[in-house]
């Protein structure tokens, strides 16, 4: 009992032309996803324009800009004033902002910027929220500046018609890259921060891509509705939403959402190896995305801005997505129904099958089970790829994978996914055959489709369509008697929603989350690999006649080689250059007890110009409780710095309250202690206050960790809970940015940026105390 579904003839002709159809539908669905064409600065008043947001951009983001930084007060001077010049009623919210993870308990003094137009009959907020601070590493002219210059084009162009009918206010955050502090400020202190409404928070994870709406809140359909009207260019799909749903990350979106706010955050991820580094500039920026996020916003200001927010409300989430250019959304009560009659079709699929005994269920449940070799072998083989990266490029590993050339290697993968699937299918084929594998592939894909209509309902069209209409269309071309290309545009049905879905989720994955983690592209492959193996039929002999020679060698050979020839491009093409820089990470830190230096890295394989500083592993000279993970080590010359200070206030069973000064010049302070805490407050004076609880202990380094961003001069007031101690060893860290204050640094040479460690760049100098009971 082993035969194909249906035959084609004139297969010569039907073979590559599956192939093109496969690979142009591939094509124009990347096309389809492109960003837009940014508008000069001549471009009409009411519209947006990339070139007149780029001006403002220029003006802020030239330069790093961390909370605290006196490049941090200037943009926020120059974006307040603009704010103002626009007709906006604006305020600087001075206050302190909390976060806490295992272990650590972050603060900061934020200076967030809050513009308010008032509608004409207002029905609600409509909030459009950007952080203007960047990482330290970095201008961020992406992360964030582009959406803040994107705020202000955007208020250009609305004052240019009539006034809204809603509250349209624009916060500005501070703190964002320390743990969203401004926008957990902007929550807890400011009114507008409690009144709720409907929220666009923009974001970016690179330099370049389309503006992809990826999160929104729950109950979302009413907004999605408003997206795909008002949005002329709307890129994302729902499968964003449900997944980064699952994921730990978050924005300013997560806490003003958690207090009340419906809304959409939107982010472009392509160019991501740049991503908090010195190369988020605005010399990387694309300009087509600029005008993307520019474009979304305006229009939806405007749809929402107009609009009665409190119709706004649903009950239910919606699917939405992208085929060939258009979008497609439909209402969560079809999810079920549609994986249901994937199933459905599936089964009728076998049934058809088994009744024209061209497959047994025993073989049916064995294509079926070992259908789940080929996905996790492209897994293992993306993940050991990954690996060997690492051992042949060590600089790779301080990438996260985030690559500058990553195509190569994608391709790669790619190839080792085909290498995967059509192994599997060409040493099974004539045991099993055509078509218990082609119904056992797609029950995997009709599976995946339950299970995601359950637990992620946002991305079950990903996996139910596919095996629908895969289904559906195999059944047709079993069943009709009508001519041949009639048969194969049914068989193709289910391919080609897949190369509509599969390849581009693949690509996303890739973009956000890059090569050390491939193994979650390669499974997205390797499912689409699974639907589109059966055309292999369309260039193979009748099952039951042997063939003169084995096929599974050369074909498994050819997918070895072309991955190994494509490694070895990516190896080439990916070579560190000015323009797409290796990182490395060197911090300078001064004992200012025992007036000792020494120069650090966290590189496992230090670039030359790093190698000059440090040379061991020992770190048995540096201050107590500062080492995380494993460093290298060298001496530094010692510099005239006074250093932090730290004076006890008052300590009692399980509390401990300090006055903390960073020094002269620093921008930060960090505490760590040698015991746990449980909860942590810091006030600033006449700025405020900001208490969070704590949980678990930091890894690498002693248990506990505060940290104070853009303290004032004066200093803080810091009280801690902890467990009864008769002893606690405490390093005050004073931290300001750059190098260039010690003697002797000679400057990272082009090729070379800042790594993303947060600790990297930096000048710490510290001091440490021991506090005991009757201290």
């Amino acid at each position: 009992m082993i035969g194909k579904l249906f035959d084609v003839p004139r297969r010569l002709l039907a073979g590559p032309a599956a192939l093109l159809t496969l690979m142009a539908v591939i094509m124009l669905s990347a096309m389809a996803d492109s960003t837009m064409q940014p508008l000069p600065a001549a471009a009409p008043s009411a519209q947006f324009s990339a070139e007149r947001a780029l001006a403002h951009l220029k003006e802020f983001a030239a330069e790093p800009r961390p909370i605290g930084s006196p490049a941090s007060a200037r943009a926020r001077d120059y974006l307040a004033g603009q704010l103002r010049a626009a007709g906006l009623q604006v305020e600087i919210q001075r206050s302190v902002g909390g976060r806490s993870a295992a272990g650590l308990a972050t603060f900061g003094q934020v200076d967030n910027i809050v513009g308010r137009l008032r509608g004409t009959g207002s029905t609600g907020t409509v909030l459009i929220a950007a952080h203007y601070d960047s990482a330290a590493m970095g201008p961020g002219a992406s992360d964030d500046g582009a959406a803040v210059a994107a705020m202000i084009e955007t208020v250009r162009a609305l004052r240019t018609g009539p006034g809204s009918r809603n509250d349209i206010v624009l916060l500005m955050s501070d703190g964002e890259e320390d743990g969203v502090l401004g926008a957990e400020a902007f929550i807890r202190d400011h009114p507008l921060g409690k009144a709720g409404g409907v929220l666009l928070n923009w974001e970016a994870r690179g330099v370049s891509g389309p503006s992809l709406m990826f999160e929104t809140t729950a109950d979302n359909a009413r907004l999605v509705e408003t997206f795909v009207n008002a949005v002329p260019a709307p890129r994302g799909h729902s499968a964003m939403v449900d997944l980064y749903r699952l994921l730990p990350n978050n924005t300013d979106f997560t806490p003003l959402t958690k207090a009340g706010y419906a809304g959409m955050n939107f982010a472009y991820i392509q160019r991501s190896s740049l991503y908090h580094t010195a190369g988020d500039s605005i010399a990387n920026l694309n300009r087509g995305s600029l005008q993307h996020h520019g474009t979304n916003m305006l229009a939806l200001t405007r749809a929402l801005g107009d609009a009665d927010l409190r119709t706004l409300t649903s009950d239910q989430d919606a699917t939405y997505f992208r085929a060939l250019g258009t979008m497609i959304t439909y209402p969560a009560g079809l999810v079920w129904p549609l994986a249901l009659l994937a199933v459905v079709a599936v089964a009728g699929l076998a049934l058809l099958a088994r009744l024209r005994r061209l497959l047994s269920v025993p073989r049916l449940i064995a294509a079926a089970v070992s259908a789940v070799v080929p996905l996790a072998l492209s897994v293992a083989l993306a993940q050991g790829l990954w690996e060997l990266l690492v051992a042949w490029r060590p600089a790779y590993d301080l990438m996260g994978g985030l690559l500058h050339r990553p195509r190569p290697y994608q391709a790669a993968i790619a190839a080792l996914c085909a290498l995967a699937v059509l192994g599997w299918y060409l040493m099974l084929r004539r045991r099993l055959g055509p078509a218990a594998l082609a119904v056992g592939a797609l029950t995997w894909l009709a599976g995946l489709g339950v299970l995601c209509a359950q637990f992620a309902p946002g991305a079950s069209f990903l996996f139910a369509l596919p095996a629908l209409l895969g289904a559906l269309g195999c059944l047709a071309a079993a069943l009709l008697r009508g001519p041949a290309w009639a048969r194969w545009a049914a068989a193709m049905l289910g391919p080609i929603t897949a190369a509509m879905l599969l390849p581009s989720l693949a690509g996303d994955v890739f973009d956000g989350m890059g090569l050390a983690l491939g193994g979650v592209s390669a499974l997205i492959l390797a499912l689409f690999g699974l639907i589109v193996v059966p055309l292999a039929e369309l260039f193979l002999p009748d099952p039951a006649i042997r063939p003169k020679r084995a096929v599974v060698l050369p074909v498994s050979l050819t997918a070895l080689v072309l991955a190994t020839a494509l490694v070895a491009t990516g190896l080439v093409v990916d070579d560190f250059d000015a323009d797409q820089p290796q990182r490395t990470h060197l911090a300078y830190v001064m004992d200012a007890d025992t007036r000792t230096a020494h120069w650090v890295s966290a590189d496992t394989d230090p670039a030359q110009w790093t190698r000059q500083y440090v040379s061991g592993h020992d770190t048995s000279a540096l201050p107590g409780g500062y080492a995380r993970g494993t460093l290298r080590t060298g001496p530094a010359p010692v510099i005239a710095a006074d250093g932090p200070r730290a004076a006890v206030l008052a300590q009692s069973e399980g509390t401990l309250k300090l006055h903390v000064t960073a020094g002269k010049g620093a921008r930060s302070v960090m505490l760590r202690l040698d015991q746990p805490i449980t909860h942590a407050t810091a006030s600033a004076g006449r700025f405020g206050s900001a208490s969070v609880p704590v949980t678990g202990t930091r890894t690498g380094t002693w248990p506990s960790e505060i940290r104070f961003r853009g303290i004032p001069a004066q200093g803080a007031q810091i009280t801690l809970r902890m467990a009864k101690a008769d002893r606690i060893r405490l390093t005050v860290i004073g931290e300001t940015d750059g190098l260039t204050a010690v003697p002797g640094f000679v400057p990272r040479p082009p090729d070379l940026v800042a790594a993303t460690r947060e600790d990297g760049g930096l000048v710490a100098v510290t001091r440490s105390y021991t506090l005991t009971s009757d201290s």
